[in-house]
Formats: C-alpha cells, sequence, structure tokens
C-alpha cells in the first residue's frame, strides 16, 4: 500500500515508517501536526507530542518526501476512550490534515503511526482512518518495549532526548542526550520505579536526527535552549527549545523503494512542504444514509422467519434464519438482511440495541458471497450504533442449504447492560489480527472473554501464513493468546472451551497434526505463563471440533476460545470431565450408567460457569436404543440406529444427561445463555425431525419438573455442519450438544 506517515520527530513514529517498508508498503508522504504558534514548544494535549516541531520542516529534504503540515486549532473536547467526531477538537485537525494529504495523492490507502500502548492515541488514528477510507498502519504496537527500544538502535535511529519528566530523569544530564547512551539509565529505571523504557507514559520524549529513511541528509542540532517546568521537584519537566539547526548532506542518495514514482503532477517535486488549512468539518452524514439503507429490504412472510431464545434475563441468546429462502433469495445478503432486520426488531421489542450485543455467529452458505454478505453486515452494525464497542464475531461456512435453512443464519449473544470492556485494534500491526470493521477481536463481560474467532494469519501481512494447517493452528493460538494477554490471562490456563472449526479442504491426516500442535501449543503456553509468574488456579479446557464446508480466506482452521478472567483471584475453580454419579428424576426412566460419563465433556467454575459439550456417536446411539428396546448391542442394526423413532430417545437422551450434569453442578436451565445441536447433514435426519424431537423432550421434562420452564420460541439452535467429534481425528457424532450457563 502506499502511506501517508504520521510524524511527530520521535523515535517511535520514525521506525514506524521502516516497519511499514519491511512489511512491502511504500512510504509516499508525510504529516506533521505543530502548535499554532511557533514559539510553543508544547501543547497541553493527550494526542500530539510537538516538543521540537522547529525542526520537522527538514524532513521533507531528508527524505525526499513532500511534507504535509498543519496547525493545530482544536482542544481536547472529547476525553473519553472511544472518540466520537467532534467539532473543534485537536483530533479534527488530524482528519483535515489527511484528508487534504488524499486529496492531494489520491492512490494513497494507509496511514503509518507510531503508537505502541496508548488506546487512547491509536483509537484515535482509527477513528479518522475510518472516516477517510485508509487502513491504519500500528506495526510498533503492543511490542516488548525493551526489545523495541534496542531494536530502534541496532537499526539505526539516532534520536536524542527533548524532554524529560521522570523520576531519574534530570533536565540537566539527560535532556539533548542520545538514546542509545541512556539505554542502560532508562533499564535502570524501570527496574527501579517501573517506567516505560520507550517513554510510553511521557517519560521522555526524543527527536530523529538521523535515520536509514534520510537518504539525502542529517540533521545536525547547533544550538538550543533548556526551559524547565516545575524546577526542584521530584520530577523535574524540562523540555529543548531549537535555536539553530543545520543539514548535512550525505554522500550517497538512494531511493527509498524501487517504486517511488507518484504520476501525481503536483507532487513531481519532492522534498516539498505544504501548509494545509481548513475549517472544521461538519458531520459526517454516512451514518443517516446507511441506516437509511436497513429499511429497504426485500418483504418475508413471517412464517418463514424462525426464532429460538434462551430464558436467561440478564444474559440470552437469539438466533434467526429463514426456511427455503433458495427459491426466492438473490443471495446469501439478501437473507443476510432480512435476518439482521429482524433481529434488530427482536431487540428493539425488549428495549435493547445492536449496542447490547456482545457477540454474533455468523453462518452463511456460501463462503464466496463473503464480501457481499459484509457489506451487508456493517449497513446495521456500525461504531455509531454500538459506542461502548461492537460485538465480537465468528464466521463460518456451513451446508444449511441442504437443511433448508436459508442462505444466512445468525446467533447473537446479548445483555441486558453495558459493563462490557471491548477490544478493537483495527490498525494493522505486528502484535495480532487487525479488525477493521464493525467487529472486535474480544468482548469481556461479567468475567467471560469472548474472543473473535482467529484464523492462522500472519499479523504484520494479514495473510495466511504457510506451512499448512497444523502452522495456520499454531498461529491462531499465538493470535489468541496475545488477545488473551490484554485482559491479563492465557489461553493455557483462563480457557473453559475451544470451538476448533476444521475446514473441508483439509486432509485426515493433517487433523492429526491440527490434535498433536494443540496439545503441544497449550502445554509449552502453561509452562511458560507459570513461569512469568501467572495465576496457579488453572481451568482445564473443553474441546469442540466442527467440520466446515469453508472458511474466510480460505483458511484450513479456525479458532474460537471461551475464557473466565475472574474479578477475584481466589474464585473456585473445578474442571472435571467425568462426572460422578448423580441422580435426577426423569420421565423417561432412564437410569445412570457408567457409560453415560464417556458422552460427557464439562468445564465448571463453582457457582459461576457450567459449559458441557455432550457427544452421541453411532456406538452411543446403539447403546440407549438398546436399553429402552431390552435387547443386546450386537443384535441392533447398526445401520438403520438413527431411525426417526430411534433419535427421538435419543435427544430425550441429550437432555435427560444435560439436566442431570446441570442440577449436580447447582445450575437450572434458567442460567443457560446459549444451547446448540449440532448434527451432520450426512446422517440424513431431516432438520424438523430434529427440531420437533428436541422440543418434545424439553416439554416432555418441564411437564414433570417445575423448574423447568419452556416458552414460545426453543432455546436451542440446530446447527448443521459436515462433522462434529470432541477431537480432530475422530469427528464422528451423530449428534453434539453444546451448553453454557452462567449465574451471578
Amino acid at each position: 500500500m502506499k502511506v501517508v506517515a504520521l510524524v511527530s520527530g520521535g523515535k517511535d513514529s520514525c521506525y514506524a515508517m521502516m516497519k511499514s517498508i519491511q512489511y512491502g508498503h511504500e512510504i509516499v508522504a508525510l504529516a506533521n501536526l505543530m502548535p499554532a504558534d511557533d514559539s510553543v514548544d508544547e501543547l497541553d494535549s493527550f494526542m500530539y507530542q510537538t516538543v521540537g516541531h522547529q525542526i520537522i520542516v527538514s524532513y521533507a529534504e531528508c527524505m525526499g518526501l513532500p511534507l504535509f503540515r498543519r496547525r493545530i486549532q482544536g482542544s481536547t473536547r472529547h476525553q473519553t476512550l472511544n472518540y466520537k467526531t467532534t467539532p473543534g477538537d485537536e483530533v479534527e485537525d488530524m482528519f483535515i490534515l489527511l484528508n487534504e494529504v488524499k486529496r492531494q495523492i489520491p492512490s494513497i490507502t494507509a496511514v503509518s503511526s507510531g503508537a505502541i500502548a496508548s488506546d487512547y492515541q491509536r483509537l484515535r488514528v482509527e477513528s479518522v482512518c475510518s472516516r477517510l477510507g485508509l487502513v491504519s498502519l500500528a506495526y510498533l504496537w503492543k511490542q516488548d518495549q525493551s526489545l523495541l527500544l534496542q531494536e530502534m538502535i541496532s537499526n539505526g535511529i539516532l534520536a536524542i532526548t527533548v524532554k524529560v519528566a521522570a523520576i531519574g530523569l534530570d533536565p540537566a544530564k539527560h535532556l539533548g542526550k542520545e538514546i542509545a547512551v541512556l539505554t542502560a539509565h532508562l533499564h535502570k529505571l524501570k527496574e527501579l520505579y517501573g517506567i516505560n523504557v520507550c517513554g510510553e507514559g511521557g517519560e521522555y520524549e526524543t527527536l530523529t536526527l538521523d535515520c536509514p529513511l534520510f537518504i539525502n541528509a542529517r540533521i545536525v542540532l547547533d544550538e538550543y535552549q533548556t526551559v524547565l517546568h516545575s524546577p526542584g521537584s521530584i520530577a523535574s519537566v524540562g523540555v529543548i527549545h531549537p535555536l539553530a539547526f543545520h543539514l548535512e548532506n550525505k554522500d550517497t542518495a538512494i531511493s527509498l523503494s524501487e517504486n517511488d514514482k507518484t504520476s501525481d503532477s503536483s507532487l513531481e517535486k519532492k522534498g516539498s512542504v505544504f501548509v494545509v488549512q481548513g475549517d472544521f468539518p461538519q458531520r459526517s452524514e454516512a451514518t443517516c444514509q446507511s441506516n437509511s439503507e436497513t429499511t429497504s429490504l426485500v418483504e418475508v412472510r413471517d412464517d418463514r422467519i424462525c426464532i429460538s431464545k434462551t430464558k436467561k434475563d440478564d444474559i440470552f441468546s437469539i438466533c434467526c434464519w429463514l426456511q427455503d429462502s433458495c427459491k426466492t433469495s438473490a443471495g446469501s445478503h439478501e437473507d443476510l438482511a432480512v435476518v439482521l432486520k429482524h433481529i434488530e426488531s427482536q431487540l428493539a421489542g425488549y428495549g435493547f440495541g445492536w449496542e447490547h450485543v456482545l457477540y454474533i455467529h455468523l453462518y452463511i452458505a456460501d463462503m464466496n458471497e463473503f464480501a457481499a454478505v459484509n457489506e451487508t453486515y456493517v449497513r446495521f452494525i456500525t461504531q455509531e450504533k454500538c459506542p461502548f464497542g461492537v460485538p465480537s464475531r465468528s464466521t463460518i461456512e456451513l451446508p444449511l442449504l441442504q437443511v433448508s435453512l436459508g442462505r444466512a443464519y445468525i446467533e447473537v449473544l446479548v445483555a441486558n447492560d453495558n459493563r462490557k470492556n471491548v477490544l478493537h485494534v483495527q490498525s494493522i500491526s505486528s502484535w495480532a489480527p487487525s479488525c477493521i470493521g464493525p467487529y472486535s477481536q474480544a468482548t469481556l463481560h461479567k468475567e467471560i472473554l469472548h474472543m473473535a474467532g482467529q484464523l492462522g494469519l500472519d499479523p504484520p501481512t494479514m495473510r495466511l501464513c504457510n506451512g499448512g494447517p497444523s502452522a495456520e493452528l499454531e498461529q491462531a493460538l499465538v493470535n489468541s493468546e496475545a488477545v488473551a494477554n490484554v485482559f491479563n490471562c492465557s489461553i493455557s490456563t483462563s480457557a473453559i472451551v475451544f470451538t476448533i472449526y476444521c475446514s473441508a479442504h483439509t486432509p485426515l491426516p493433517e487433523r492429526f497434526k491440527i490434535q498433536e500442535k494443540q496439545d503441544s501449543f497449550l502445554k509449552q503456553t502453561r509452562l511458560l505463563h507459570l513461569d512469568k509468574g501467572g495465576k496457579c488456579k488453572i481451568l482445564d479446557p473443553i474441546f469442540l471440533y466442527l467440520l466446515a464446508p469453508d472458511l474466510p480466506k480460505r483458511a484450513s482452521v479456525e479458532v474460537k476460545p471461551i475464557l473466565f478472567v475472574p474479578e477475584d483471584e481466589e474464585t473456585a475453580v473445578t474442571s472435571v470431565h467425568n462426572p460422578s454419579s448423580f441422580t435426577v428424576a426423569n420421565p423417561w426412566g432412564f437410569q445412570h450408567a457408567q457409560w453415560h460419563d464417556s458422552c460427557i465433556q464439562k468445564c465448571v467454575v463453582s457457582g459461576k460457569i457450567c459449559a458441557i459439550i455432550l457427544s452421541i456417536t453411532e456406538n452411543i446411539v446403539v447403546k440407549i436404543c438398546s436399553e429402552s428396546l431390552g435387547v443386546n448391542d450386537e443384535d441392533m442394526d447398526h445401520q438403520n440406529s438413527v431411525s426417526k423413532g430411534h433419535m427421538e430417545r435419543v435427544l430425550r437422551f441429550c437432555v435427560f444427561l444435560l439436566d442431570k450434569v446441570i442440577v449436580e453442578n447447582g445450575f437450572s436451565w434458567e442460567d443457560t445463555m446459549n444451547l446448540r445441536t449440532y448434527f451432520p447433514t450426512a446422517s440424513g435426519i431431516p432438520l424438523e425431525t430434529l427440531s420437533l424431537a428436541f422440543k418434545n423432550a424439553m416439554d416432555e421434562l418441564a411437564e414433570m419438573d417445575q423448574r423447568v420452564q419452556v416458552g414460545k420460541e426453543p432455546i436451542f439452535n440446530i446447527v448443521p455442519v459436515l462433522a462434529a467429534g470432541s477431537s480432530a481425528a475422530s469427528m464422528n457424532n451423530i449428534i453434539t450438544c453444546e451448553l453454557f450457563a452462567h449465574k451471578f
């Protein structure tokens, strides 16, 4: 991509440019924001570094690139973390600046910045980029600061301190010093006082005088004045005010890129400086337009719109799909528009909106239509509608049409409050894959971390990694771990359940490797986490493997973890795979048997979470039905073991066993957040048969047991897959139930 680099003069923005070039991008312009008054060194700004701004004008000549500059007219008006367009705010100066750069150089598609740890700054750059249709590049984001500082020095960044403002940094001793000279002292201060060695906490600021990108000249600071603020305090603040400097030409001038020629005639003379004027923009009308678009939808009969909903009051899931849409639908995007509109209406009926949605499972019939589906998705779910953060999301292709479920099938997890902590990084970085659009990496709500489906993407390039399915699985786990670390936890110790989607394109031998890679990765990561002093209380997660026709980007695997992130570290944690014998009355006469234990995986956090995966293989079907008929397993016809009558018996058994595990762990059906029943389409079981049998089983349980309540909509979702199982190598379940219960 062609990139305009935001430059403050500091080491971070310069090194971010170098990283952008390393990953194949081309820097074609520079952009800088400076004080309205040249005599002012530093603004009272949460957003911009301006000390040394008098020298930035020389960057154009040093790099041989056009430099666009704007004097900051705004101030800090919108102080909350998530930025909303606010006239008069200093962020709008950046919008005006980058908008002009884009106007003069239309080929620019990305913006580089040096953000390392500040969500405040990153979110504002991302907001401006989103409004301008640009991609944010933040290759220093979340990098280890000690390693990063050394990397900058080793790669030729020559920068001096132009501001110091931390205990242990004396303006008289440390101003104007090269960072290479101060490295040891900065690390000592980190050990003593916990400072950020890259200065991310405002401990110090730098000015780059030379780096490999300065192909024409380096900067020599001839004279400066030291300006002191709060002298004599524990942490005196001092800044450098440049008085004189000159450029020292380099003997050899080389191009930044072999393809650095530009067709923009207005910028034929590189090294030019452009001053950007202009007033603050009015609020964008794009949101209003997009909202109006969602009302012009194809009319669909109500009897073709299907809904399921769990009964929990504070957190519940709604699922919606269309029956037989293939007869009238123009594609997945059209079905999705109808389904999203209906869910929107359902939410409104409860007094909620998209801002209350924590997570979205997006199932589509054809991954080739993903781009069109995404366009429809972003018309409904926008950052403007979700001021507390957009939902996290998982997207896979399922064999929906084979069972007349339409081309788009949606499940949303809804909370009745806005006490959620959303991680949404849109910038491309080396940290984890970006989420460019209204879907986030993870959402934490009431101690449960709902993580978006992770592919095996290489974060800085956003391309699938090489090495096949097992390598993709490892990278997906690395990405998941990076997201978990932001919430001070690890997938190796805090995961409740892993859902791993495998593409049908993945050969069976590769699935064995996936299983081995997953086991070894989690074991090694757990040991590493504990060595670093991580929490000793460890969950033993449960696993569900699903075979899907296709995944986004034609990936081989997608990983979707759910984690427990306790507010109280003393919370009791238990994780049991084999339930003990427990007697629960049921209307079907099932009696506990030892083989029941082989069907169940469960992970329980006492009094808070009960996650269950119930696996029914063909052998289990035979046992269930042979007991009911009073015959031996050997006498059962395995080929005809899943007839309609048998399936009714099997689903009653599923409800019985789920009820047993729920009750014995102190939970109820009212605590259920979601309940999915997966079945392989190759089994030939009609979806209507499954749905009716499951509903009848729940009704029968409710008739006998008053603690079980059923309503108009079923509480379960029937989800068609190619195959399902508790391991990657043996996805041979006839029926798989996944239940997640949560209470407070």
